[in-house]
């Protein structure tokens, strides 16, 4: 019996040993960040009230900075200084290196927000025409939204289930050609809290998104500033306790193949397709008969569209044995 119990007591240890769990990969801050990232300037995809432009001029117009001028965070922010202009000069940064799943963290203080305003934090499938690699959008939405958008975007045949999430699910169906969704649409689901997105967010000084990309699933969770749990900080950030997530895409949707080889990306445009589409239907068109006319001649109320990013960092699941140290 004893010899048994201790077999069954070793058979647990060496299982815990081999137990899968999130050890640190890559991390993105105030020291590397911009070294890490390629800056996007084309013409804007979502047909935005924006010229991206290249570091150097991103840099001398201080459109970007790091410490001191942001303490010991990462400010990417648009022109809210010219008087007058059909386009201001804003920034898209792509990240060099790709990833097929793991986990994101990000540890934001400030997000992009006022009318007219459309800022993102995404991951890009490359490698193929979009949306073939897929699309995460983890942190978007327009104008004075309060609720957080989290979508998907993929070609046909991914549709997810309506369950094992906090959120609201607006669209199911991830294919951005679906008629009946409206088009570029996705699966949507929209965070309950009002402090999640703009002048909400940052009233509560920021917060952490977390987003985990599975073979199974890919989960997203959300906390204001004070409210994130210890591990999520530290170096071995573990899901399994974060409770449910606000949003979790799983069903009848094959991940490893829709969502492959991601850039991390961070972007602002103004007005587009989205917050130039919606601009009758929100309080902002009581400042200007469209959103065009608004951000070109507004450039003050367009103050607050600057990103302050603490850091972004990316675990891989891997084998940990003793003291945390991965293959022992």
């Amino acid at each position: 019996m004893r010899i048994a119990t201790q077999t069954a007591l070793a058979s647990l240890f060496f299982s815990h040993l081999a137990t899968s769990a999130y050890t640190p990969l890559d991390t993105y801050n105030s020291t590397n960040f911009f070294s890490a990232f390629t800056f996007f300037t084309a013409p804007d995809p979502t047909n935005g009230a924006v010229t991206y432009v290249d570091l150097p001029t991103a840099a001398t117009s201080t459109l970007i900075a790091t410490a001191p001028l942001a303490s010991n965070a990462i400010y990417l922010s648009l022109d809210s200084t010219t008087p007058s202009t059909p386009k201001r000069n804003s920034v898209r940064l792509n990240s060099l290196k790709t990833y097929n799943t793991g986990l994101f963290i990000l540890d934001l203080a400030h997000m992009p927000t006022g009318c007219g305003v459309w800022p993102a934090f995404w991951l890009l499938g490359t490698g193929a025409t979009w949306p073939t690699n897929g699309e995460i959008d983890i942190i978007e939405g327009v104008n004075n939204q309060g609720n957080n958008s989290m979508t998907l975007h993929t070609t046909s045949g991914c549709r997810i289930q309506s369950e094992g999430f906090t959120g609201h699910l607006d669209t199911p169906d991830c294919d951005v050609n679906n008629a009946t969704q409206g088009k570029n649409m996705g699966c949507g689901i929209r965070n309950p809290s009002p402090a999640s997105f703009g002048a909400g967010f940052n009233a509560q000084g920021g917060g952490v998104v977390a987003t985990e990309v599975t073979a199974q699933a890919i989960s997203i969770w959300f906390w204001n500033r004070g409210q994130v749990p210890a591990d999520v900080m530290g170096e071995g950030p573990d899901p399994a306790k974060w409770g449910t997530p606000v949003a979790r895409y799983a069903g009848g949707c094959n991940i490893s193949e829709r969502f492959k080889n991601m850039q991390i990306v961070f972007d602002t445009t103004l007005c587009g397709d989205w917050a130039g589409e919606t601009w009758a239907k929100g309080e902002c068109a009581a400042r200007a008969p469209t959103c065009e006319a608004f951000v070109r001649d507004n450039a003050g109320g367009l103050g607050e569209a600057y990103w302050l990013v603490n850091g972004v960092r990316v675990f891989e699941e891997g084998k940990v044995g003793r003291r945390g140290r991965r293959g022992v």
